[in-house]
């Protein structure tokens, strides 16, 4: 028998050997998960001992965790915003930069820069941690949760039901195949990495499914179709923003310059990276 300090150790141990990032975090994590308990709470308990009955299933999820399975995956929630989404194979996990842009955008309406928007677009909406989150945030808005993958879309689902959230809509629609009308905010976080690129991308990363992450030859393959398409999409003086890979800002805001959108800003995340693009859309006179 061990303590649970003990086992936490050894875990930790075994993980580092098998290249997981932040390795005790990791086995944390893990054993709060099959204890039922808070990660805090294990620093309280360091000497309780564990049962076989505790172990058990430790020893697998330890094992799936070294062959590469995402936390997220084991676990099988992430917490975003204060929500906790079910997170799995079916989307792309959320990760912090995107949760800073929603952050970024409900605080623009709370310091009353922007009031709420009467519509907004949640393009590419994976496990709907954008959509969803701004649907809790601004329940006087109509939001549209869009996705090209039914998995991704039963996720989304699943994740609304799961929050109550009623003020939402799902479409399954190749970016604007199957979606007409237009919205005074549209946001999206689709895939950007260069095909060439997915194969050097972490154990982690590429389990999520490869629709989410392939941006085609440059990574700007839909980014730069949804630019292009997006203005039919918009109210004059509505707002896209978009979540872009680390060197592809500035590319972008050319993308939004020859497609004639206005007041582009480039929006750098925790990081100190030029992570998103924001543009407004002003319809010419007479179009709208």
């Amino acid at each position: 028998m061990k303590t649970i300090l003990e086992v936490l150790t050894s875990g930790s141990a075994y993980l580092t050997q098998h290249g997981v990032d932040e390795a005790r975090l990791n086995m944390e994590h893990l054993l709060a998960h099959v204890l039922g308990c808070r990660r805090l709470d294990l620093y309280l308990r360091y000497q309780e001992v564990l049962q076989e009955i505790d172990l058990r299933p430790l020893r697998d999820l330890l094992r799936r965790r070294s062959e590469g399975v995402p936390l997220q995956h084991l676990l099988g929630t992430v917490h975003f915003l204060g929500h906790e989404l079910v997170s799995d194979h079916r989307a792309l996990i959320p990760r912090p930069e995107t949760e800073y842009l929603v952050e970024l955008l409900i605080q623009e309406v709370t310091s009353g820069k922007r009031s709420i928007p009467a519509s907004v677009l949640d393009m590419g909406t994976g496990s709907g941690c954008i959509g969803l989150s701004l649907a809790t945030a601004w329940p006087s808005a109509e939001i549209t949760l869009a996705d090209i993958s039914e998995e991704a879309l039963d996720l989304a689902a699943l994740n609304a039901s799961r929050l109550n959230v009623k003020n939402i809509c799902l479409r399954r629609s190749d970016l604007f195949e199957k979606l007409p009308g237009r919205w005074n905010l549209i946001v999206a976080n689709l895939p950007y990495i260069p095909s060439a690129e997915i194969g050097s991308l972490s154990r982690e990363v590429r389990s999520d499914p490869k629709s989410a992450l392939d941006g085609g030859i440059d990574g700007l393959d839909i980014i730069r179709k949804l630019i292009a398409e997006a203005s039919q999409h918009l109210h004059s003086g509505a707002v896209i923003v978009l979540e872009v890979g680390y060197d592809q800002a500035t590319e972008t805001e050319k993308l939004f310059r020859m497609c004639s959108y206005e007041h582009i800003r480039i929006i750098k995340d925790l990081s100190g990276i030029d992570r998103f693009v924001s543009a407004q859309w002003t319809e010419p006179v007479g179009n709208e």
